[in-house]
């Protein structure tokens, strides 16, 4: 049954927030009746609500259950302050996000009305070896997990997303000697997007990132990263 209902919620994306039950069914590629009954019960919760017009989108409680002692609202509530003065000196996308499932969840973006493409959403997810916020994920991640990523057809996002598994376990040892990253055009040819940890007691547990028109100065960016990270890991620190 659990299984049956994280793929009723599965099937909701930013792009498609409400649906009726048979087009669940069909997404979550379950019998017809079955949906149409875990739909229910999860209304009767407030897990799923139901719209004027009797479709069905996600429900109040569950954005409050997920947020309950929540690691990430901890994450987010220590960042948010230090990617605001991020925001305000470098007037671009600022990012939060985390490892999840080997792919980037960003958790947080801050946007400015003048700033450059973006293909970030909050909730979103990008690969580990394409994004910017990723490579410093997989750069810090544990390393069998990494050499489980590596061992993948690692797909193209854009032309110059690195694709080839010597080139990126190389890619990968200098960010973790360096401390940052800057990747240009692998998720779009026209943005650069520049990362650094954020360390909990040492352990890397999110990417902190701005993404940057293709021919922005990235010294910086990179300078406010790494000071807001630090003064993350330090709010972390007195928040146990």
């Amino acid at each position: 049954m659990t299984e049956r209902i994280v793929r009723v919620l599965e099937t909701f994306t930013a792009d498609r927030t409400t649906q009726s039950a048979t087009e669940i069914a069909r997404r979550a590629e379950l019998p017809s009746s079955t949906a149409h009954r875990i739909v229910g019960e999860l209304i009767g919760q407030g897990i799923l609500e139901r719209d004027d017009e009797g479709r069905v989108r996600l429900g109040m409680r569950l954005w409050e259950l997920a947020l309950r002692g929540s690691s990430a609202l901890r994450l987010r509530q220590a960042a948010l302050p230090h990617m605001e003065r991020v925001q305000a000196r470098i007037r671009e996308h600022t990012q939060l996000a985390v490892l999840e499932n080997e792919e980037a969840l960003f958790l947080e973006r801050l946007s400015d009305p003048t700033a450059g493409a973006n293909i970030t959403r909050i909730a979103g997810r990008l690969p580990l070896h394409a994004s910017s916020s990723g490579l410093v994920l997989l750069a810090f991640a544990d390393p069998d997990l990494r050499e489980r990523v590596l061992a993948q057809p690692l797909r193209p996002v854009s032309a110059e997303t690195v694709t080839d598994a010597d080139a990126l376990r190389a890619l990968l040892a200098s960010i973790r000697r360096r401390g940052h990253v800057v990747a240009p055009g692998s998720i779009e040819s026209v943005s650069t997007g520049v990362a650094v940890p954020v360390r909990d007691h040492g352990e890397v547990v999110a990417a902190l990132s701005v993404v940057l028109p293709r021919q922005a100065p990235t010294t910086e960016p990179i300078e406010a990263l790494t000071s807001a990270a630090a003064a993350i890991e330090a709010d972390l620190g007195r928040m146990h």
